[in-house]
């Protein structure tokens, strides 16, 4: 990026031009919609109010997939769209996305065959983008793929291909990539209200929340992509409007990958609530969910239930020999699912994850549902209505072969900054030129000094938070750990922002407290 967030807050002050586009909401869908927007000649500014990525689109289940149960209950036209949009992002990204292999372990003598039949079908609508055939396992084989699936009772498996992907590293690199391509984004900047003109939106008021600042920014078209806080800004335009977004709370437990050792994810797919149970290794651990609970509001920290986390525990020890406790849990994670059900109905496991597209009376222009997979087609489908609801002059889309950010082919030659891709060489610089820059801040976290000073400078990184939970994944990987090194994170980042003492205790204390939410006990 070419200039720091500071910079950025003075020009929207001092700079009173017109924005085709202002983006409101920092998770995977107005990042990616501002990349399509920018990415076609458009100006185009987005804004957080929070940290990017803060919500649900740091808290996946990490996959890039077309969606096998979709395809159970019927609508292939998601799954033709997901499993194209996971092949091309695997192309414009394969720094981040990977072919994840996955079994289905059979414990009938007919799920074998029912579940094999499925997944030739998920081959076949992948088509050329698709990242391997599926094939049956003989019980010994399913074993050796992993040693520790319960064996009683174990017919066999069947073998299939997704992908697999760093959440909020890929947010961080569409940040930069909308930065590449002549745009703007800047966290902790919020929305409070909506401008009209002649009864139609024409910009936003806004809030810088690290200073005192406040400024009203004009736009042909103001896009609602908050995700799970969709209904908020809707009804910033219109009290009165009816709320579209049914939210739905899935929780993540993250065990040491001994209890799933190997290269293979499990997929269960219909565990006692109806889901699909994912156990899928990442960054040298098992992420296992995921829970699907309706909630009343949406909140930007979600925590766990009791009950989830207990039928997570319960159904992870039904299918591995060795049954977690809730002491072996490194941390549990919650994500708000921004469901669209305008028809009702309380079954949340049942709403389609198709995308929605609104466009109200006002102009406003709202994007919501839909999953991090086919976050581009999303994007594309939203700028091609606002760029008519702005009055700008159609363009042809460009995302579909966009290299974002960081591509790199063999991002595996990067390492120890393998997810870094392109940007791996300046990672070394920097680690090459401390003392500190290369040893593991913690020994349980992969994570370096380097990667700190980097997500400051080049990232937009504004607190221990930022760090150690989105741009390092040491919240998820390690809650206890991460809390161990949120002092020396602190320091390092107050060096590179000029911050004073005050600011490290403070900022110690805030990730303390939130980090203790992640882990089970005292």
């Amino acid at each position: 990026m070419k200039k720091n967030r500071q910079e950025l807050v003075e020009a929207l002050t001092d700079d009173p031009l017109i924005w085709d586009f202002i983006i409101i909401g920092g998770g995977a869908t107005g990042l990616g919609t501002a990349v399509e927007a920018a990415s076609r000649g458009y100006r185009t500014l987005l804004l957080e109010q929070h940290d990017f990525a803060k919500g649900t689109s740091s808290r996946s289940t990490k996959l890039v997939h077309g969606g096998v149960r979709y395809l159970r209950q019927g609508n292939v036209a998601l799954v033709l769209e997901a499993l194209r949009e996971r092949g091309l992002l695997r192309q414009n990204a394969p720094h981040l996305v990977k072919n994840q292999s996955f079994i289905v372990p059979n414990y009938d003598w007919w799920e074998g065959p029912f579940y094999g039949i499925g997944l030739k079908i998920y081959d076949k609508l992948a088509g050329d983008l698709g990242l391997g055939p599926s094939e049956h396992l003989s019980k010994e084989e399913t074993l050796k793929h992993i040693p520790t699936l319960e064996p009683a009772d174990l017919d066999g498996g069947v073998i299939y291909h997704d992908a697999q992907f760093d959440d909020s590293r890929l947010a961080v690199n569409l940040l930069q990539t909308l930065f590449d391509q002549g745009g703007v984004g800047i966290n902790y900047m919020e929305v409070t209200g909506l401008l009209k003109a002649n009864n139609l939106v024409s910009g936003v008021k806004v809030e810088d929340r690290e200073g005192i600042h406040s400024f009203e920014l004009q736009a042909r078209a103001v896009i609602n992509a908050t995700g799970a806080f969709t209904d908020r800004i809707r009804q910033m335009d219109d009290p009165d409007t009816k709320e579209i977004i049914r939210p739905s709370q899935g929780v993540h437990i993250v065990l040491d990958e001994s209890f799933q050792p190997g290269e293979s994810a499990i997929m269960v797919p219909k565990t006692d609530d109806g889901r699909v149970l994912f156990a899928v290794p990442w960054h040298n651990r098992i992420i296992v969910g995921t829970t699907d609970t309706p909630i009343e509001s949406p909140t930007l920290e979600p925590r766990a239930q009791e009950e989830e986390i207990e039928f997570l525990l319960t159904h992870a020890a039904r299918y591995l020999t060795k049954d977690p406790e809730p002491d072996d849990v490194l941390s549990v994670f919650a994500g708000i699912r921004p469901l669209v059900a305008p028809g009702g109905g309380d079954d949340t496991s049942s709403i389609s994850r198709d995308h929605t597209l609104i466009i109200d009376p006002s102009g406003l222009v709202t994007i919501a549902g839909g999953k991090w997979t086919t976050y581009r087609k999303m994007a594309e489908d939203t700028i091609d209505e606002a760029a008519v609801v702005a009055g700008l002059d159609e363009r042809e889309s460009v995302t579909e072969n966009l290299r974002l950010h960081g591509w790199l082919k063999n991002a595996e030659a990067a390492d120890p900054f393998e997810l870094y891709g392109s940007d791996a060489l300046s990672l070394k610089k920097i680690a090459s030129e401390r003392d500190d820059g290369n040893p593991p801040l913690h020994p349980n976290l992969p994570y370096t000094a380097a990667e700190v000073i980097w997500a400051v400078r080049s990232e937009m990184a504004r607190t221990v938070e930022d760090v150690l939970a989105r741009r390092t994944r040491s919240l998820l990987l390690d809650a206890r750990a991460s809390i161990a090194i949120a002092e020396p994170v602190a320091r390092i980042m107050a060096a590179e922002l000029g911050r004073d003492q005050q600011w490290v205790k403070q900022q110690v204390e805030a990730y303390t407290q939130l980090a203790k939410g992640y882990y089970l006990g005292d």
